[in-house]
């Protein structure tokens, strides 16, 4: 599992023309699922996404988590996350996770968060989804299971 999380000033979703999450400040995560994920795993992901202090303090320092600020979570859905460019100009996606799979994985991670952050949004599974953000810093960071929890 991957959560591409980017600290955001505001980021919103659009399908065909219409809004399908939208926030102020808090993270932007984008989430690339494989066959291999389960929900045990997904949970120590939330946790470590949770708890990341990546926000700065009244000192600059970046030692405030999410809960601190009273951020906001939009979660999408990114298989491409995934891709493996070691062979040619064309990613293969072979180790994203299959659709029905990862579509209920991912809908379990936005229900544990909504759980526990006040206001999560997200986008449409599969969709073609345009996102827009305010990128703050710009701050971005890698949550790779493989490597957090091998």
């Amino acid at each position: 599992m991957k959560f591409l999380i980017q600290r955001v000033k505001s980021a919103s979703c659009t399908v065909d023309d219409q809004i399908t999450g939208q926030i102020a400040q808090g993270f932007l995560v984008l989430i690339g699922i494989s066959d291999t994920d389960t929900k045990e795993l997904a949970d120590k992901m939330i946790k470590k996404l949770l708890g990341l202090r990546i926000f700065e303090d009244a000192n600059g320092k970046t030692n405030l988590s999410l809960a601190d600020i009273q951020g906001q979570l939009l979660l999408i859905s990114q298989f491409t996350l995934y891709a493996d460019c070691r062979k040619g100009n064309r990613p293969s996606f072979i180790r994203a996770g299959k659709p029905d799979t990862a579509k209920e994985l991912y809908a379990y991670i936005i229900n544990v968060c909504k759980a526990q952050v006040p206001v999560v949004e997200q986008g449409i599974f599969g969709a073609d989804m345009q996102i827009s953000l305010i990128n703050d810093g710009p701050f971005t960071v890698m949550l790779d299971s493989a490597e957090l929890f091998a």
